[in-house]
């Protein structure tokens, strides 16, 4: 038990709902802001924002320390700078467990300070979003991403038969076609609404290079396009 309580507190959870319940004193609530957040964090990492390793690895007891039980969505918000681009800026938004209406979107737009520098927005909603918020969103200058928190309760690149993904720069792109005399819409392709595509943000046109591993499988690497 001890092992399952030192687990816990380090957000490495892998138990049931049941299971958690009996260890965890805490809401459910906050423990599932938590997840997303730290989620969030690693995804933004990985696509190369500059993420302090202390926020990723913040525990669980730390953050409801400083949020409480039952979070404020609004400080909860964060934004991140790309490491090789400082010009890209992102900005994270928690949504309430409400619908996502148009109101709800023009509250968002009215919050967001330093709009000109901003180059990106991703929303994480707990409920429906309605189609005229959708067209409200597509209104903004910006790329925004919109993810269901149940998405980001587990990091879907960290399963251990998942196989390891790369994006390929412009420069690598043109190398590979070049290799192998191929045309872009000659390569395996991935849809932008992929789990994988989303997590890295893709855009079509983008390739990403995939590495299988294991005993069934072997070592071998295929590439695929995003369309």
């Amino acid at each position: 038990m001890a092992e399952a309580m030192m687990m816990l507190e380090n957000g490495n959870e892998d138990f049931g709902e049941c299971l958690i319940g009996r260890f965890d004193e805490g809401s459910t609530e906050s423990h599932r802001y938590y997840l997303a957040r730290r989620t969030t964090l690693e995804m933004l990492k990985d696509r190369g924002y500059s993420i302090p390793p202390s926020e990723i690895d913040l525990p669980l007891s730390e953050f409801r320390t400083i949020h409480g039980q039952s979070p404020d969505v609004d400080r909860l918000r964060f934004s991140a700078t790309h490491t090789s681009d400082p010009s890209k800026r992102i900005l994270v938004i928690f949504c309430g467990p409400h619908i996502v209406k148009v109101t709800s979107v023009r509250n968002i737009a009215g919050q967001i300070v330093n709009r000109e520098t901003l180059t990106g927005l991703i929303l994480i909603v707990q409920s429906t979003i309605t189609s005229q918020a959708l067209k409200a969103v597509n209104l903004f200058s910006f790329k925004v991403e919109i993810f269901q928190i149940t998405d980001l309760l587990v990091n879907i690149t960290k399963h251990v038969l998942k196989p390891k993904h790369e994006v390929l720069t412009d420069k690598q792109k043109r190398n590979l076609l070049r290799k192998y005399n191929l045309e872009e819409k000659q390569l395996p392709r991935i849809l932008q609404t992929d789990a994988i595509a989303r997590y890295y943000g893709l855009e079509k046109g983008q390739v990403v290079k995939i590495t299988y591993s294991g005993e069934i499988t072997q070592l071998h690497v295929t590439y695929r396009c995003v369309w």
